[in-house]
C-alpha cells in the first residue's frame, strides 16, 4: 500500500496521477523541507491517537472507555486535516457513519461491510447498554489502520501546493461537515473537534511561515486561526453556523487565494473547488470540468447553448411530442409539478445543480449527465428512440448539422449529441438564491427566521448530514467524489400512523443487494419551493408535511420498521415555530434569475 499524493490525488480526480506534476514550474525542490516538520507531528499525532486506543482497548469501566474515547478522538481531529487529505479512503473508513457499507463496483464485485472506526466507537460507548466485545474488536479495528497508515506514511515530493489544497480542503470540512454534527452524531462535541483541526492547522501554517515573504500576510492567518477556535464554543444547537461561514470561512477563502499569489504557486490541474474561489456558496465556486469525463471537451458557452436547443426539442422523440422540458420545466424549478408524469412510477426530479453530483436518477444508476441521457432516450414510456435516430434527425437539419461541425471536432456523433444536451444542464447552478446573495454580503435581505432556519437545518434538525451545503444535495464536501444513496422508509402516502413503506424498491433493482432496498438518491433541497410534490414517488405535498415526516424520525416515527434505515429514527422534537423556520430557509434556495449576481 503506497500511502503517497499520488494515489490519493488519482482517486480524487478520477485517474490523473500527481506524476503530470513533475512538468509544473512550482515543483522545484524548496530549500526548506517543510513536510518533513509535517509528518513529524502529523505522526505524533496517529501516535497518540493509537496509544489512547490501546488504552481503550484494554478499559473495562464505562468511566475509563468514555475517557479513552474522548482522548483517541480528539488525536484523531488534530490528525485529520493530512489524514483526510492524504488517505480518502483510509479517513471514510476510520469515519464512516454506523451503517451498513455497502460497495457495489458492477454485478461480479458487491461487497457488504460491517462499519467501524469512530462515530461507531461513539455510539457503542456512549449508550444505555455497553457490548465490551464489541467495543474492544472495533478499537483494535480502528487502532489497527492507524498503525499500517503510520507504518507507511512517507511525505516524499510534496510541493507547497498540495498544503494549500489540504489547507482549504480542512476549511471547507468544517464549515460543510465538521460543524453539523455529521460525524459526531451522539455526543455533538463538533464544535471543539473543529477547534481542535484549526489548532493543529495553526501549527502546519507555523511551518510553512518561511514561505510567507509578506509577514502581514502571515500575521493574519494566524488571527484568522485564533479567531476562529475563538467562536467555535458553545451550545451545539445554538451556533450560529451562518455567520461562522461569513465571518471566518469565506474571509479564510480570500486569505488562501492571496497566499497562492504570494507564494506564486501553479496547480497542476484543478479539483472541484476552483482556485480563485472565494465563496462556497457561488457560481465561481466550482470547476464543472471536475464532474464530467475530461476526454468529452471543453465546457462553453456555444455548447450551452446548443444544448438547450435540444433539451426543448420534441424532434428528439420517436413521435416528436416530448422533450427534455417537457418533464423538467424552466418555470417549475426544471421539474413538472405532478407526483409521477404519466406512465412513470417517480417524481421527475429539478436539473438545478444536477452537475454537481457524482449519481443520477433517483437509484443513481447512472454515473454522468451524458449517461442519464442514454437512458432517457431508450425508455419506452419517454423518448422511446435511439441515439442514432436522433443522430439522423441533426444531421438532417442544416443549422443543427453547422453548429455541431463548428463546435466538435468530430461533429455529430451520439456522444457529442449527449454532451451538448449535459452542457445545458451543468449550466443550471446558478447560486443566485437570497441566501447565498445575503451569505455573500451582496444584500442584507434575510429575516432572522430564515438565518435561524439555515442553523437549525445545520445543527439540530440534522438536515445538513444528509443534504451537505452549498449543493445541499447528497454529495459530500470538501472532496465531492461520493453521493450518498439513503433508506428513509418513504410511506406509499403520508399518514402519521401505520403507514406502509413505498413498494418501488430503489437501488435494489440495479443489483438486487438486499441491504440496498428501498435506497434513494439525497437529492438537492435548491429551489425546493418550485419543486412540490416531494419524495421519490411525491407522495408529500408540502415542504411543511416533509419536515413533520423528518422530525417524527422518517419511516421509523410512522410504523414502518425497518432496520436498514439511515435515517435516525429518533424523533428531532422541533417545535413548530423551528419546522416553520426550517422551510422559510429552504424557501429562501429559490434562485432568482432576474437578478445579476455580482461576485466579490
Amino acid at each position: 500500500m503506497k500511502l503517497l499524493f499520488r494515489f490519493t490525488l488519482a482517486l480524487t480526480i478520477g485517474g490523473w496521477l500527481v506524476g503530470c506534476a513533475a512538468k509544473d514550474p512550482s515543483n522545484t525542490v524548496h530549500k526548506t523541507d517543510y513536510f518533513a516538520k509535517v509528518q513529524q507531528v502529523y505522526t505524533q499525532d496517529i501516535s497518540q491517537c493509537i496509544d489512547w486506543l490501546d488504552s481503550l482497548e484494554q478499559a473495562n469501566s464505562r468511566k475509563a472507555l468514555e475517557k479513552y474515547y474522548l482522548k483517541a478522538r480528539q488525536y484523531f481531529k488534530y490528525a485529520e486535516p493530512v489524514l483526510a487529505f492524504m488517505e480518502i479512503e483510509n479517513y471514510k473508513f476510520l469515519n464512516q457513519p454506523n451503517i451498513l457499507k455497502v460497495v457495489e463496483e458492477d454485478a461480479t464485485d458487491i461487497k457488504v461491510k460491517k462499519p467501524a472506526g469512530f462515530q461507531v466507537l461513539e455510539e457503542q460507548i456512549f449508550t444505555d447498554s455497553l457490548d465490551k466485545a464489541a467495543i474492544k474488536k472495533n478499537a483494535a479495528l480502528t487502532r489497527n489502520r492507524l498503525k499500517l497508515i503510520r507504518k507507511n506514511t512517507r511525505f516524499t515530493s510534496h510541493k507547497p501546493y498540495h498544503f494549500l489544497w489540504l489547507l482549504r480542503d480542512a476549511i471547507a470540512r468544517v464549515a460543510l461537515t465538521g460543524v453539523t454534527g455529521f460525524d459526531s452524531p451522539v455526543l455533538e462535541q463538533s464544535l471543539s473537534e473543529s477547534a481542535w483541526i484549526y489548532e493543529r492547522l495553526q501549527d502546519y501554517l507555523q511551518i510553512f511561515q518561511p514561505e510567507f515573504k509578506d509577514s502581514t500576510l502571515f500575521k493574519q492567518w494566524r488571527q484568522a486561526i485564533d479567531q476562529s477556535v475563538a467562536a467555535l464554543k458553545g451550545d451545539f444547537n445554538q451556533f450560529d453556523r451562518y455567520a461562522f461561514i461569513q465571518q471566518h470561512t469565506h474571509p479564510q477563502l480570500k486569505l488562501w487565494v492571496k497566499t497562492v499569489d504570494v507564494w506564486q504557486v501553479q496547480f497542476p490541474f484543478t479539483l472541484a473547488l476552483n482556485h480563485e474561489a472565494t465563496s462556497l456558496f457561488s457560481d465561481k465556486t466550482f470547476n464543472l470540468a471536475y464532474f464530467s469525463d475530461p476526454k468529452l471537451g471543453v465546457h462553453s458557452a456555444d455548447k450551452v447553448a446548443l444544448g438547450k436547443r435540444l433539451f426543448n426539442d420534441v424532434n428528439l422523440s420517436a413521435d416528436k411530442t416530448m422533450s427534455c422540458a417537457s418533464c423538467h420545466q424552466a418555470k417549475k424549478g426544471f421539474s413538472d409539478g405532478l407526483v409521477t408524469p404519466t406512465g412513470q412510477t417517480r417524481n421527475s426530479p429539478t436539473l438545478l445543480y444536477a452537475a454537481l453530483q457524482q449519481k443520477f436518477f433517483y437509484d443513481g444508476r447512472a454515473g454522468s449527465l451524458e449517461g442519464q441521457i442514454v437512458s432517457v432516450v431508450k425508455n419506452t414510456k419517454e423518448f422511446h428512440t435511439d441515439l442514432a435516430s436522433i443522430k439522423a434527425f441533426i444531421n438532417r437539419t442544416v443549422d443543427y448539422k453547422t453548429t455541431f461541425e463548428k463546435l466538435y471536432k468530430r461533429g455529430v456523433n451520439d456522444l457529442n449529441i449527449r454532451h451538448a444536451i449535459a452542457s445545458y444542464i451543468r449550466s443550471l447552478a446558478p447560486f443566485n438564491s437570497k441566501f447565498d446573495r445575503n451569505l455573500n454580503q451582496q444584500e442584507q435581505t434575510l429575516t432572522e427566521k430564515e438565518v435561524k432556519g439555515f442553523n437549525l437545518f445545520m445543527g439540530k434538525a440534522k438536515c445538513a448530514t444528509c443534504h451537505f451545503p452549498p449543493t445541499f444535495n447528497g454529495t459530500i464536501p470538501p472532496n465531492f467524489r461520493e453521493t450518498e444513496l439513503e433508506m428513509l422508509a418513504v410511506p406509499q402516502k403520508p399518514d402519521t400512523a401505520n403507514a406502509t413503506i413505498d413498494p418501488d424498491l430503489g437501488r435494489y433493482h440495479l443489483f438486487k443487494v438486499n441491504e440496498r432496498k428501498f435506497f434513494f438518491k439525497t437529492p438537492t433541497v435548491r429551489n425546493v419551493a418550485q419543486t412540490a410534490p416531494y419524495m421519490h414517488n411525491g407522495a408529500y405535498p408540502t415542504l411543511e408535511s416533509v419536515v413533520d415526516f423528518y422530525n417524527r424520525g422518517g419511516g421509523a416515527g410512522i410504523g414502518i420498521n425497518q432496520p436498514l434505515q439511515t435515517l435516525p429514527p429518533d424523533r428531532l422534537n422541533l417545535t413548530e415555530a423551528e419546522q416553520a423556520a426550517l422551510v422559510v430557509f429552504m424557501k429562501s434556495l429559490s434562485d432568482e434569475k432576474s437578478k445579476k449576481q455580482v461576485h466579490k
